[in-house]
């Protein structure tokens, strides 16, 4: 699954790229949005194209006309944190508009709500000897269903969709019980130790010391 980094600052762009990497993504970058425009015409097979608004031979709301051309659905990660910029970015067309600095799990977070909304996210994924299956709720451990309740299955498929990076546990409170919810992130210790019981991740989920957790193959 590609994605598209149009960024000029170097360091910003390989950062980007390395988590998305670490996240099962394959990504492209350019640093002008010119060479991005002429490299488009040629290869546009990307399911989700990242844009900063200044960049140097085309500004990304004038590359976001020719993104959205080729079906691409873009995602603004900018400097720009003026409302008139943001109104702009979103009235263009952009799905997000997310200002610089930003926390990677959220931006993973919001890549995969966009992929959802467009129906280009993963229907299955495969890791260690596990099978989830997102459509129909399922997982699998060397082809067998283990049985698993709606909320581990939920935690299971953030740290599957977030693999090698550490999550808080307010983070997974968070993304998994709700923004609303109200409770102890103990919750999250227990849901854990349910995982790692059902299947057989103890040497996998790692606890991260007064952090969270991460899921490692």
């Amino acid at each position: 699954m590609r994605i598209l980094i149009v960024e000029d600052e170097t360091a910003i762009a390989r950062m980007i790229a390395m988590n998305l990497e670490a996240a099962n993504y394959e990504t492209t970058i350019f640093g002008d949005g010119l060479e991005a425009v002429e490299a488009l015409e040629q290869d546009h097979d990307y399911r989700l194209a990242l844009l900063d608004v200044m960049l140097p031979g085309v500004d990304g709301f004038a590359l976001l006309k020719v993104v959205k051309g080729y079906g691409i659905p873009a995602i603004f990660l900018t400097a720009k944190d003026d409302l008139l910029s943001k109104i702009q970015g979103l009235k263009s067309g952009a799905e997000d508009y997310i200002v610089k600095p930003f926390e990677v799990l959220e931006l993973l977070v919001r890549i995969e709500k966009v992929l959802e909304r467009f129906g280009k996210s993963k229907d299955v994924i495969h890791i260690l000897d596990m099978e989830i299956n997102f459509s129909e709720h399922t997982v699998r451990r060397n082809g067998e269903e283990v049985p698993l309740k709606p909320m581990e299955f939920n935690l299971l498929s953030v740290l599957a969709k977030n693999k090698n990076i550490a999550i808080s546990r307010e983070s997974l409170l968070r993304m998994v019980w709700g923004v609303d919810y109200v409770g102890e992130t103990r919750t999250v210790d227990v849901h854990i130790g349910q995982l790692r019981k059902k299947l057989g991740l103890s040497q996998h989920i790692k606890t991260i010391s007064k952090l969270g957790y991460r899921l490692e193959e």
